[in-house]
């Protein structure tokens, strides 16, 4: 059982780390939590409850609720405005303190008094979220980020307070300057620290501020993903047709789609035909023919005409719902490249804290400052150090990219999936549907004898079945209006073929290899091409009958050879992976350059294959669409499946490409090159900053507002560099 729940009160990496390592300690239990989305997937067995999980939530000092279907609120935004909110009071709070405090000239008499008093509502109105954090942290026997900002500004206020009622710096004529460093004197006076309390407050107010809109930003992709469905539904009825909620339509419906308007939900056209407009759902710009028989896709939009349809597939089963859940996964998951972030992040702040409290006893003890002096620097450390970067490194990369890349009509089930394609050296890819266009056409009918009705069998039977070449047969057969034969007890064989009862007499149609290993007395002499032939096998002395066969061609899709192209300069060698025969596979592979062709292979063959390739040293993608793609899909390094093909073929998929273009591949492959550098770039920033940081606060370098710029700015800027995603 898995369950997604939203999570509250996470601020920083750490806070992610702790509610997932809580999770994970449950028996049975295996959690993700992602800082950026603020959800967790869990995975937890039958014994467990949604109340149970939400409770070890809770009690690690967190909220937690259950992300419903319709759950896609965007409660960030109310958090936002808060941010904003207090940062501007804030500010205008802290231009007089800053001001003041480093302008000796404008030091009125009983200065240090009026900014103590400026200071305190910025410190812990304008700080609150922070305090709150922390106490929240603490309650519960843990530590922050918020434990450090709350410590710094708290230290820097309580010393500026007791320095003024206790140690001299409240008399009339103190005066002080300030610089980024800590070397300087206060006259002769103990040094107050209210600009550093109010720096460190406003700065990083501004600081989650910037980078919660920049988060709210990078998930707008399944926000306008969520929101592209059509509210309304023209529905069908017996006393004519009447506008119901989109979401109350039923599989069988039937409904009317007029020019401008978007399809309610996944259908099949009844009459009527428009060209139809995928972008928002696909990414292709061009709009799509539609006639009768075809499919449609909910949310995308009629340009024109008007089409009647009937639904087959409502809510949570459609494509969209399919695309949102996909998306969502993909953003909540980690890379592997993430987790040695994440274990450095959980012991972060503990171990900064260590830090800080040796850098005070440091200071007093090796370097004989003064009390306030080494209590400055202890602050410095408490406020530079930033886990958070660490901790958004790679969700708010991920975030982006797998938005831009459900744009373009591409679906990653999860991160892992960017990391594997980044290393492939082998593509394997299924002729039929993914090569070609999978519009295969009939050029023959050759019935056995000439007199026997085939087609009306041949279509009756292959009705029942996804596959193309059985799809091709029966638009021809509807094309011609032939009556269809009534068929029972249908069973497919993935990559031979298809029994079923007609006249009581069991039926082969498919492979005409697997038909002679049945009985069947398939003529050796068949042509060339792909080959549909039908029969029935013998009983006892009876020999098998042949009912005659029907041929058929396919064509390459369109930009398939610069698409091969693409994947060649990558270093990735193309492989044709196909269960027709030799004949027909090899005229595709010749107009597309594919040198490597496995023609006449069964699903197991198609899986011995990845396995082969991966024995020798390969990293390699599968791409398919059918059911007899699926367990080489699951084998594969990297399983890539098209839109078009079956549920079955897209549940071992890593990658879903919704309408089924091959030049999505190298698109994808792309996007998810720069998406893993923009993650290194991140984690790079992330590590090299606190490295740098934290020991120029200890040796006070830096002072704490300076420190407080610094902090936020380095989780500003690993968003802002995750941001230039949206430009892949």
């Amino acid at each position: 059982m898995n369950i997604d729940l939203k999570i509250s009160g996470m601020t920083c990496a750490s806070c992610s780390a702790r509610v997932e390592k809580k999770l994970n300690k449950v028996p049975g239990v295996n959690a993700v939590v992602n800082l950026a989305t603020e959800r967790a997937h869990v995975e937890f067995p039958a014994t467990l409850t949604e109340a149970d999980l939400i409770s070890v939530v809770e009690k690690a000092g967190y909220g937690a609720s259950v992300v419903e279907e319709a759950d896609h609120t965007d409660s960030a935004a109310a958090r936002s405005a808060d941010m904003r909110r207090r940062f501007v009071v804030s500010a205008i709070l802290s231009i007089p303190i800053i001001a003041i405090s480093m302008i000796p000239a404008w030091q009125f008499a009983g200065w240090q008094w009026a900014i103590t008093a400026l200071g305190i509502p910025v410190a812990f109105w304008g700080g609150w979220p922070f305090h709150r954090a922390a106490f929240a942290a603490g309650r519960h026997g843990t530590s922050t980020m918020d434990t450090l900002v709350s410590l710094g500004v708290i230290a820097s206020m309580g010393w500026s307070v007791w320095a003024l009622i206790f140690g001299g710096a409240g008399h009339i004529g103190y005066t002080m300057s300030m610089s980024g460093m800590l070397s300087l004197d206060s006259h002769g006076h103990t040094h107050i620290y209210v600009e550093s309390a109010a720096m460190i407050v406003t700065f990083l107010l501004l600081g989650r501020w910037l980078e919660s809109r920049s988060r709210r930003k990078a998930g707008d992709a399944l926000r306008l993903l969520l929101s592209t469905g059509a509210p309304v539904a023209h529905l069908i009825t017996d006393s004519g047709e009447r506008q119901i909620p989109a979401e109350d339509l039923q599989v069988g419906d039937e409904f009317m789609v007029y020019a401008g308007q978007k399809i309610p939900t996944d259908g099949l056209v009844v009459s009527g035909s428009s060209a139809i407009d995928t972008s928002l759902v696909t990414g292709e710009s061009i709009p799509v023919d539609i006639q009768p028989g075809g499919t449609v896709i909910g949310a995308t939009l009629v340009t024109n005409g008007s089409i009647r349809v009937r639904a087959t597939r409502v809510g949570k089963d459609t494509t969209l719902a399919h695309m949102g859940r996909l998306l969502e996964q993909a953003q909540v998951g980690k890379a592997p490249i993430q987790r040695l972030a994440d274990q450095i992040a959980a012991v972060f702040v503990p171990g900064v804290l260590i830090l800080a409290a040796l850098t005070f006893i440091a200071r007093i003890v090796f370097f004989n400052n003064s009390t306030d002096l080494a209590l400055a620097s202890a602050i410095t450390v408490l406020v530079v150090a930033c886990p958070c970067a660490l901790g958004l490194a790679t969700p708010t990369a991920l975030l982006v990219g797998s938005g831009k890349l459900s744009q373009h009509g591409i679906l990653i089930s999860g991160p892992e999936a960017l990391e594997n394609a980044h290393s492939l050296t082998a593509i394997a890819l299924d002729k039929t549907g993914t090569l070609t266009e999978g519009k295969l056409a009939i050029t023959s009918v050759s019935p056995a004898p000439a007199s026997f009705d085939l087609l009306p069998l041949l279509a009756g039977i292959e009705r029942h079945s996804r596959h193309p070449l059985a799809q091709a047969i029966v638009a021809h057969a509807r094309e011609r209006n032939v009556t269809l034969a009534d068929v029972s007890n249908v069973r497919e064989e993935a990559g031979r073929g298809i029994t079923a009862t007609w006249n009581g007499t069991t039926v082969y149609v498919g492979n005409p290899s697997w038909l002679v290993r049945n009985g069947i007395p398939v003529p050796q002499n068949e042509p060339d091409g792909t080959v549909v032939a039908a029969g029935t096998p013998g009983t006892g002395e009876t020999p098998g009958t042949y009912f005659g066969h029907v041929t058929l061609t396919d064509t390459p899709r369109a930009h398939a050879t610069e698409s091969l192209d693409a994947l060649r300069n990558r270093g990735i060698t193309p492989i044709m992976v196909t269960g027709d025969n030799p004949a027909s596979a090899a005229p595709i592979a010749a107009a597309l350059g594919i040198t490597e062709i496995h023609a006449g292979v069964l699903p197991e063959d198609k899986l011995a294959l990845v396995h082969s390739l991966q024995a020798s040293g390969h990293k390699v993608a599968m791409v398919g669409d059918g059911i007899n793609d699926a367990a080489a899909l699951a084998a594969a390094d990297l399983s890539i499946a098209m839109g078009s093909g079956t549920d079955v073929a897209q549940a071992s998929a890593d990658v879903i490409i919704v309408e089924s273009r091959i030049t999505a591949i190298p698109t994808m492959l792309r996007i998810g090159e720069k998406t893993l550098r923009i993650i290194k770039e991140n984690l790079a920033w992330a590590f090299g900053y606190n490295l740098i940081a934290i020991p120029l606060a200890m040796f006070g370098v830096i002072a704490p507002g300076l420190a407080a710029i610094a902090m936020a700015s380095s989780s500003v800027i690993v968003v802002a560099n995750s941001l230039r995603l949206r430009n892949a």
